[in-house]
């Protein structure tokens, strides 16, 4: 029971303030879900952050003169409902308690068709990557046992998905097909829908491939880098050329002819490459993607491939440039196909929580070609062990222990971060790349997530006041598609 004299403290563990122009808003930690907040709550606010807090009976009388009695009490009540507001002297972060995990509904299985790659790309994180005549191609019968893996371990999804992944996944194409066939027949035998995905760097394609991919409804993302001078600086063939005119090409005639979904390019910003608008103009207004995706290289911070921490600023400023435009385009009606802003405002609409980084060793598994089952597709050839095999099925001690260690927020800074539940700490292959341990957060750009959630906070709610329209038109339609 708590009464109106009991002192009062603003957490900012469980609350952040988002000061905009003209206005402010509430990000809630625990829920992810946005506030206005107006001239009684800035005060109320203000108020229990000076040291030892308030009561509510004091905060009544300081405001008296501005607001009645009723207001304050209610908005003072409902930040003590959502535990922004806690008992001077006792603040906590409201976490997730201990869980064990003993159930894996997989959702996802990545398929390492092929280690080899025809690319030779500065930056790339593969460890087990082979040029192409030295690439260990999957056989069918472990794909087969992986489809098979996939249907048993999903058999509470109505939707489950393959993604063909590698090296470059379009080398083995004749598996491709294999599986794409066994799959879809398994999948109705089950009563599920089979997805099928694919990252490609495009050199491979042909129209009657593109064709046969269009008639299956694969989700199609594309490996390219920008314009010709920026792309060529890193994806380069065996062979030390630069590939952006064959990629060029070839996704032309893919966006030409492909129907069945909207076709996303992925971007990796390496070392020294940091002009995110010039890329973006040249991928969307250009080449005409439907969303573009940037992913800076972070892992290995001695490493020259990777962005310094001044590159990195650079861009942070901007995504948050490009972010402006993602703004106004909404306010219009319109995407800008800024992918890593579409996510952010997908997450801030739909209050989304994460307790762990991403689905990894959860909801996807990455299945080598020795039918191991390793955490996600970034780790197949790595040493970090691997949590079964198609064959026998998933370790659950083993991937249950390392999941519920992911979990456990106990003794680091995500403990009380304020975007804890929109990050998770980070990516487990970038955090095992740079510390040697999966679990390590990634401490070194929390700031700028810290920032970017700042941003991305300003950008909803100016969207969901002016033309809240547009999440229905954009995101949810989105959302349907991943």
């Amino acid at each position: 029971m708590h009464t109106t004299s009991e002192r009062l403290e603003w957490n900012s563990w469980n609350g952040h303030l988002v000061q905009a122009e003209a206005d402010a808003y509430l990000l809630h930690v625990p829920t992810t879900a946005v506030f206005g907040v107006d001239s009684l709550g800035l005060s109320v606010i203000g108020h229990c952050r000076e040291p030892g807090g308030r009561s509510v009976d004091e905060l009544v009388a300081l405001l008296a003169d501005r607001y009645p009695p009723a207001r304050v009490r209610a908005f003072a009540a409902e930040l003590r409902k959502l535990e922004m507001l806690q008992p001077s002297g006792s603040l906590k972060p409201i976490n997730p308690g201990s869980v064990k995990v003993n159930t894996y509904p997989l959702s996802t299985l990545v398929l390492n068709v092929n280690t080899g790659c025809n690319l030779s790309c500065t930056y790339c994180y593969k460890e087990d990557l082979a040029k192409p005549a030295d690439g260990r191609k999957m056989d069918f019968v472990t794909a087969a046992r992986s489809v098979d893996l996939l249907l048993k371990a999903g058999a509470a999804r109505e939707r489950v998905n393959i993604v063909f992944f590698g090296g470059e996944p379009l080398s083995n194409v004749a598996l491709i097909k294999q599986v794409v066939g066994y799959a879809e027949a398994e999948a109705q035998r089950a009563g599920k829908q089979m997805d099928f995905s694919m990252t490609t760097n495009a050199t491979l394609l042909t129209p009657a491939l593109i064709d046969y991919f269009d008639g299956h409804r694969f989700g199609i993302s594309i490996s390219i880098d920008g314009p010709k001078d920026i792309h060529d600086r890193h994806r380069k063939s065996v062979g030390g050329r630069g590939t952006y005119d064959v990629v060029a090409r070839k996704v032309r005639v893919l966006l030409e002819r492909y129907r069945s979904r909207p076709v996303g390019a992925r971007v990796t910003l390496g070392g020294g490459t940091t002009e995110v608008e010039a890329i973006h103009a040249h991928l969307k207004g250009e080449i005409g993607f439907h969303e573009v995706g940037y992913a800076p290289v972070t892992a290995a911070a001695e490493a020259s491939h990777a962005l310094s921490d001044a590159e990195l600023q650079e861009v942070h400023r901007a995504f948050e440039r490009l972010g402006e435009d993602y703004r106004r385009a909404a306010l219009r009606g319109e995407s800008n196909g800024f992918s890593n802003m579409h996510q952010l405002m997908t997450d801030l609409h739909e209050g989304r929580r994460k307790s762990l980084p991403c689905g990894a060793g959860v909801g996807l598994l990455a299945v080598d070609g020795d039918g191991e089952l390793n955490l996600c597709h970034r780790f197949t050839g790595s040493d970090l062990p691997t949590f079964g095999n198609v064959s026998t099925g998933i370790d659950g001690a083993r991937l249950g222990a390392f999941i519920e260690k992911a979990l456990d927020r106990g003794g680091t800074h995500c403990e009380t971060c304020r975007i804890r539940n929109l990050c998770a700490g980070g990516c487990y292959h970038e955090s095992y790349s740079r510390f040697g341990d999966a679990h390590h957060r990634t401490y070194h750009y929390c700031d700028l997530l810290r920032s970017w959630v700042d941003f991305g906070v300003r950008v909803y709610a100016d969207i969901q006041r002016h033309n809240p329209s547009f999440f229905t038109r954009h995101l949810e339609p989105r959302s349907a598609l991943a």
